[in-house]
């Protein structure tokens, strides 16, 4: 009889703190941190970006709105024409081409005109690989071409090729223009400012590079690039996987020839669904790749402090992925919430390490190039809620805020992640909502009549909802994310 009370009374207890709003406590008096990041994006090369394109004029509108530093640029090699500038080897003449390339290129420097910009022409020309036969590539420009790839060894061992390429590709948006292998000038006209140059993307998975050989390329481009740059700084690494033999070999200054600088390292995290998994269950999957990941940034740090301190650090890929199962049907509207609230999750944990450069990815991607992280929808071509949550960030909180010491009561489940900032004396706090769930907020007095802004299922596609805090309560909608700010 006992037990059975005993029982009845845990359930009831148990019921009591369940029905406990989580109470939002903040301590504005006490600075944990001083924040040395800024939130951005990177936008990579496609045709939906051409002009004429029905996504071009609102992606481009949006993103110089953004107005945001460290915007990185990546022509890529799913789509050769767009990516690759000398897609023929040179003969008895030479095949240098960019009446693709510059229009989007072109509207890219014009629209983070007065920002600093990272770019990275990341597609090495395949013929300059050797490979059993040529590697041919689609005719139309719009065409994806994921053949477009392979081979391990430059042909040239001395690395001219490949460095001549990059110095002619400079100086074509910079220097006004270059002259070929076979002594003819190419005139553009162009002189662009390009403050920093990343070295290739994905060495670890697009041509399987060991460190070894990835670091001996990005010290022959530095130099070379440094002759028509001299004041540009460069990004390394650009890894798709985290792998510390790279970091512990890359970061040590008795691998690189004297004098190259290693101004920054950068590397990628999606945190993607399981195979087959349903919606239902992918805020787990997403969630748990993220925190592990955080682990893994933790861990990457310390290698970084170690072997070369002053190099900062950019974290330029975030998103998520849908599994394969979802890519090739409708992706529901909540996912981009639910990818939304994945990037403040990043965002507030990435701050907390230090980290200088927190880019979501990407502007654009649609249907056969991942559309499951874009920030554009190609369905009615408007900025969808992983574009406002990067806004919202982006323009509120900066770097030099001060992060102060924040906690939710009652957050058993840690369904919410919330973070003060003293940004110049502005009071903010950001708050995500890891659950497709509803979740009520106890606030104390003094939020007030402070500002709330919320980007969630009921803002969907538009600008983020703002309202004036009347109650004592607050309600964050499933996967909302939502930025307090105090009078």
């Amino acid at each position: 009889m006992k037990q059975g009370l005993n029982f009845i009374f845990f359930v009831f207890c148990l019921g009591i703190c369940k029905a406990q709003p989580l109470q939002l406590k903040v301590n504005w008096t006490e600075t944990a941190m001083t924040s040395k990041s800024t939130p951005t994006l990177q936008v990579v090369g496609n045709p939906m970006l051409r002009r004429g394109a029905p996504m071009h004029d609102n992606s481009f509108n949006a993103l110089k709105d953004l107005n945001a530093d460290f915007v990185r640029y990546v022509p890529w090699f799913p789509y050769p024409k767009l990516a690759v500038a000398e897609l023929e080897a040179p003969g008895k003449e030479t095949h240098w081409d960019f009446s693709l390339i510059d229009p989007m290129t072109i509207d890219f420097l014009e629209a983070t005109k007065g920002h600093s910009v990272i770019m990275n022409f990341s597609t090495i020309p395949q013929w300059m690989f050797k490979t059993e036969k040529p590697v041919t590539y689609p005719d139309d420009p719009n065409q994806v071409g994921w053949g477009y790839g392979g081979g391990t060894e430059l042909r040239d061992s001395t690395l001219k090729e490949l460095t001549g390429y990059y110095v002619r590709l400079i100086s074509w948006y910079t220097k006004g223009g270059f002259t070929d292998e076979l002594g003819k000038y190419h005139k553009s006209g162009y002189h662009y400012e390009i403050p920093y140059w990343e070295v290739l993307n994905e060495p670890d998975l697009e041509h399987k590079m060991s460190p070894q050989t990835y670091t001996r390329i990005y010290d022959a481009l530095v130099t070379a690039i440094r002759t028509v740059l001299p004041k540009a700084k460069f990004v390394g690494l650009a890894l798709a996987y985290e792998k510390p033999e790279w970091f512990e070999y890359f970061l040590n200054p008795k691998n690189h020839k004297s004098g190259i600088p290693v101004d920054m390292i950068s590397y990628h995290c999606y945190a993607s669904a399981n195979s087959k998994q349903k919606f239902d269950d992918y805020e787990y999957a997403v969630f748990d790749k993220a925190e592990n990941f955080i682990n893994t940034v933790t861990y990457v740090e310390s290698i970084r402090k170690r072997l070369s301190p002053d190099t900062k650090t950019d974290i330029d890929e975030l998103g998520t992925f849908v599994n394969d199962e979802m890519r090739n049907q409708p992706i529901p509207p909540v996912y981009f919430n639910l990818s939304a609230s994945t990037y403040a999750y990043f965002f507030i944990e990435l701050t907390k390490l230090g980290i200088d450069v927190i880019g979501e990815s990407q502007l654009v991607g649609f249907p056969t190039q991942f559309p499951d992280v874009t920030m554009v929808n190609h369905l009615n071509n408007k900025p969808n809620p992983r574009f406002w949550v990067l806004k919202l960030i982006k323009d509120n909180i900066h770097k030099g805020s001060k992060l102060v010491n924040t906690g939710l009561e009652n957050n058993s489940g840690d369904d919410i992640l919330a973070q003060g900032f003293d940004d110049n004396g502005h009071k903010l706090v950001l708050l995500l909502n890891k659950r497709n769930k509803s979740t009520t907020i106890k606030l104390s007095a003094d939020f007030k009549g402070a500002k709330i802004t919320t980007v969630d299922s009921v803002s969907g596609d538009n600008f983020p909802v703002e309202v004036t805090i009347s109650d004592d309560t607050i309600e964050m909608k499933p996967f909302a994310v939502t930025l307090i700010k105090m009078n």
